[in-house]
């Protein structure tokens, strides 16, 4: 229902996750613990100052009418150039411990960052597929800006209030008897408990304005990311109306936590100003009883109001851990997916010697009620050439994404060169396949940076081995600004049998030994059909290849071609065998060169 939050917002924020920030701050134990003594010098000298001016005070009223006085004039000025000793000291150790805690955070920061970007390039495809870019970068982004006002706070504003706290509290107790020190401690205690309670109440408010915050965050990116599609439709109107009920929803949001903030801020001030009237006119009685002089009154006025900044601040601070909290909470959620595809516990690199692919009585299914590979085995030998065709939805694709160990078979093995690729690292099965797929995705960068993807180390005579190869020579030599062409977000900017032969350029530079087409020209004219193929003919000269194809034409020089159909494999052989059969590799080939001869 409207206004309600999700349902999340009831869940208590999880404080466990501060243990797993502890590991992050080891790495400089000895900072940290200079930061907490520079921070306790600077409290120290911060709660001396009030007594430097009780002293100024005492001195000037009690020379009255002593004029000239070598004593009366020393003493006072000695003070004051304590008291600004003093307060320097405070401020110089405030710096030197925000500068000694500042590198702390910073690389804590750093390290959560790049763990979580590792994490995420770790989980499977299934999450992948699943997950909403927009909300996951703004989890991040709001996640590591937590933990940088978490760690910087509580040692510059927590610790440090808290230690002024007990200070204050133990000398007015001490020095000006229990009334004093009891009425201090008890404004602090009721305004603890009341940021508490009312900070807790505004926590579904805060989840609320962060989860609306995320959803028109993955709906403007999401639209933007597909541009093209909402131009194609005319959806621009739609897609606003969606982009709007979203920032309606973080509108209404934002209300209920700016009134909620209204109330804790006021309840906040009410406090503050009761117990300093309090305590002002404990100060005031006393000094009319002659139990106190005019220093103690302005000792107190001092101490209080030198308490009640870092109090006031301590409200504040905690209302912003309690949102840190909160989107570190989400932070680690992400760190906390455990990827479904994992390797073994003693992994091996994978050798390959030949380039062998064997599929071994492989099941699959993405949902356990729905089967798409049913008991398929085949062998690819060393240096040949595999097609898979078969109608949409037969399961050519779901088997490159089982060889690439994006899923794993729910029964059977996968070998190459006999080795399980379930026992061999993730990273060496990978490095050993070179992909070209379908719908090629592009960097937002430049054609060569592109092609130097397939691998970064590669030199520069290699790129252009690369492009030459793949027949990009004459398409870049056209271009104003040649390899250093941007090619637009995804590669847009290209066309689609361009970006193939950059997807196959970077590949060539990759030089896997086992190649895999997955449908790279279904979705091209024939001109750039032939240039591809020609391309791909030079990269699977030395390669074992697995080529799944819509178009038949593209595949009758293949060593083995492979039918499937809703998961089976019902035909197997060369071209020639095949159409021999007059089964349904040849009824496919008819229609496909029907369609030729009508165009």
């Amino acid at each position: 229902m409207r206004g309600q939050p999700p349902p999340e917002t009831n869940q208590p924020e999880n404080w466990g996750v501060l243990k797993k920030l502890v590991p992050y701050l080891s790495e400089f134990k000895v900072r940290v613990l200079l930061a907490l003594l520079f921070l306790v010098g600077a409290k120290l000298a911060t709660t001396g100052m009030p007594f430097m001016i009780k002293g100024v005070v005492d001195q000037l009223g009690g020379a009255v009418g002593v004029a000239h006085q070598k004593q009366w004039f020393l003493a006072p000025v000695a003070l004051v150039f304590v008291y600004g000793a003093l307060r320097f000291a405070n401020v110089l150790f405030g710096e030197i411990r925000d500068t000694l805690f500042g590198r702390v955070t910073e690389r804590a920061m750093r390290r959560i960052a790049h763990q979580v970007f590792i994490h995420l390039h770790d989980l499977d495809l299934d999450y992948h597929l699943n997950r909403k870019t927009g909300g996951v970068s703004r989890d991040i982004e709001r996640g590591v800006s937590g933990i940088s006002f978490l760690l910087r706070f509580m040692v510059f504003s927590i610790l440090p209030a808290l230690i002024e706290i007990m200070l204050v509290v133990g000398i007015l107790l001490f020095q000006y008897g229990w009334v004093f020190g009891l009425t201090t401690l008890s404004a602090i205690i009721i305004y603890i408990a009341f940021s508490v309670k009312v900070t807790n109440w505004r926590k579904a408010f805060l989840r609320e304005a962060n989860t609306a915050d995320s959803a028109s965050n993955s709906r403007a990116i999401d639209s933007l990311l597909n541009y093209e599609t909402v131009k194609y439709y005319t959806n621009e109107s739609y897609e606003a109306h969606r982009y709007d009920a979203n920032l309606k929803q973080l509108e209404q949001a934002k209300r209920k936590n700016r009134l909620s903030l209204f109330v804790l801020n006021g309840g906040q001030a009410l406090i503050i100003s009761l117990s300093m009237t309090a305590m002002m006119l404990l100060a005031v009685l006393g000094v009319q009883n002659g139990d106190m002089s005019v220093g103690d009154f302005v000792l107190i006025n001092a101490f209080m109001m030198q308490l009640f900044i870092p109090l006031g601040s301590l409200g504040f601070v905690y209302r912003e851990i309690k949102t840190s909290m909160i989107n570190i909470e989400q932070l680690f959620k992400i760190l906390d997916i455990e990827p479904r595809i994992k390797d073994a516990n003693n992994a091996e690199t994978l050798s390959i010697e030949q380039g062998d692919i064997e599929f071994n009585e492989v099941e699959f299914s993405y949902k356990s009620d729905r089967a798409i590979i049913k008991g398929i085995s085949f062998k690819v030998s060393a240096g040949k050439t595999l097609a898979v065709v078969g109608a949409s939805g037969s399961g050519k694709s779901t088997l490159v994404k089982l060889l690439f160990r994006f899923y794993e078979p729910t029964s059977g093995d996968i070998l190459i060169d006999g080795q399980n690729i379930k026992q061999v690292s993730q990273n060496s099965l990978r490095r050993a396949i070179g992909v070209v797929p379908q719908d090629t995705v592009l960097f937002n960068d430049t054609i060569w940076e592109n092609i130097r993807y397939g691998d970064p180390t590669a030199s520069d005579e290699a790129v252009e081995k690369a492009i030459s190869m793949a027949y990009l020579d004459g398409f870049i030599a056209e271009l104003p600004e040649g390899v250093r062409t941007q090619v637009g977000e995804r590669g847009l900017k290209l066309s689609g049998g361009e970006k193939q032969r950059v997807a196959i350029a970077r590949t060539i530079l990759k030089k896997p030994p086992i190649m895999v087409f997955d449908e790279a020209t279904s979705s091209l004219d024939s001109k750039s059909e032939q240039m591809i193929l020609k391309a791909i003919g030079e990269v699977a000269k030395n390669t074992t290849n697995l080529v799944i194809a819509h178009r038949l034409s593209t595949v009758v020089n293949a060593d083995q071609i492979m039918v499937l159909d809703q998961g089976h494999i019902i035909e197997q052989g060369n071209h020639e065998s095949l159409l021999a059969q007059q089964g349904a590799y040849a009824e496919l080939w008819t229609a496909q060169q029907k369609e030729v001869l009508t165009k």
